[in-house]
């Protein structure tokens, strides 16, 4: 269980304790014991809000509601039950989304958010409800445009056509707005952008999937080897920035996941020490212990030791990781255990173009091959100024 004396930062230690998963008895004497102490409730509310996890604190806290003060009581249910509503109002948007996708024959996998909710915590009302997250194959995204304006959803972004045919090879998501807000629905066709390296094989993800039923429709859903991975790579990408990304990572891990298979996939991909991080992370502030057969099987890295404690320290900050800062490009580079992986991480960053670039200056196909001088251009200003 993490923490096993009075915390400095009680309201920290019962975010914690309330998201640990381990047994009922010892989650409830935590809790107890923290109750003991003075709650900066105000403090602990905002800090679930960041983390994502306030209903996970709500259902925790329910037991204790006599060491609860009333208005703060009040809180925790109306947010609970205002994202209980946020959940249903996706999973009719995500119904909407899927049927105008099969009509139009698009192979699509959910993953994260609602899927996230029903096929790991069997109930949507418990992860923080936020958008429909889908992935695709990068050659029908001109197909899924298509079929979403038909419901109403437009690309948040527009790019000329010879700009989206670089950003597909280059970038990784598009974002939709729809009638019930912004940002609603996004899709992917690859788990980073080009730059990070990690050339994940999205047609395997496909092939190994299987067949679930999501919002009481039968969707594909990637196998949870391949879910472990994904999300610790998108983890990785945020460093780890929220608690609700360890609790679906610590959850997916007590699954009977073939450790041998996301070991030999990792040691493909570069990234075992990205895995070795991640589950020191869930070890360290949820109290998970490592699953014997990753530990049997995920060759042994010292450096990921000393990673997750200064990504511990700057996840109980609270503070969102300034993703332009030298500092963060240090760090990408430093969660790579291969020097090869580092090269070519470097080597995409400084010579591939993105919409930053498109939006100083418009140039015709013919020229178009020139972004990579206004690449490196802009990218020389900025780390001359302390950012990338």
């Amino acid at each position: 269980m993490p923490g096993n004396s009075a915390p400095l930062e009680t309201d920290w230690s019962l975010l914690r304790a309330a998201c640990a998963e381990v047994s009922p008895t010892q989650k409830t004497a935590r809790i107890h014991e923290l109750l003991g102490f003075q709650v900066r409730w105000d403090s602990l509310l905002s800090l679930a809000e960041h983390h994502g996890v306030q209903p996970i604190l709500a259902r925790s806290l329910m037991s204790f509601e006599d060491q609860i003060p009333t208005q703060t009581l009040i809180t925790l249910k109306q947010s609970y039950q205002a994202n209980l509503h946020k959940a249903l109002l996706l999973s009719s948007e995500f119904v909407r989304v899927a049927d105008s996708l099969s009509q139009a024959g698009i192979d699509f996998i959910p993953y994260k958010g609602l899927a996230l909710a029903e096929t790991v915590y069997g109930d949507i009302a418990l992860r923080q409800a936020g958008d429909i997250d889908l992935l695709i194959h990068a050659t029908d995204l001109k197909r899924v445009q298509e079929a979403m304006g038909k419901i109403g959803y437009v690309p948040h972004l527009n790019f000329s056509e010879d700009e989206e045919a670089a950003y597909i090879k280059s970038g990784y998501e598009c974002a939709f707005d729809g009638a019930a807000g912004r940002n609603l629905l996004e899709v992917q066709w690859a788990i980073e952008p080009h730059f990070y390296a990690v050339d994940l094989d999205l047609e395997g993800l496909f092939r190994r999937a299987q067949t679930v039923r999501v919002m009481g429709l039968e969707a594909k859903s990637l196998v949870a080897e391949d879910l472990f991975v994904v999300l610790a790579l998108h983890a990785a990408k945020h460093v780890w920035g929220r608690l609700i990304w360890l609790c679906d990572l610590e959850r997916i891990s007590r699954l009977a996941l073939n450790w041998k298979r996301i070991s030999e996939h990792a040691q493909q991909l570069g990234v075992v020490r990205i895995l070795r991080v991640t589950l020191l992370l869930a070890e360290r502030l949820l109290g998970s212990p490592w699953p014997t057969l990753a530990a049997e099987n995920l060759p042994e890295d010292s450096a990921a030791e000393t990673l997750a404690e200064e990504i511990e320290t700057y996840i109980s900050t609270a503070k969102i990781y300034d993703v332009e800062s030298l500092a963060y490009f240090r760090l990408m580079l430093r969660l790579r255990e291969r020097r090869i992986d580092r090269i070519r991480f470097v080597s995409r960053f400084v010579f591939t173009p993105g919409p930053s670039e498109w939006a100083v200056m418009r140039l015709p196909k013919l020229l178009f091959p020139l972004y990579r001088v206004v690449r490196i251009t802009r990218l020389a200003g900025r780390i001359a100024g302390g950012r990338v």
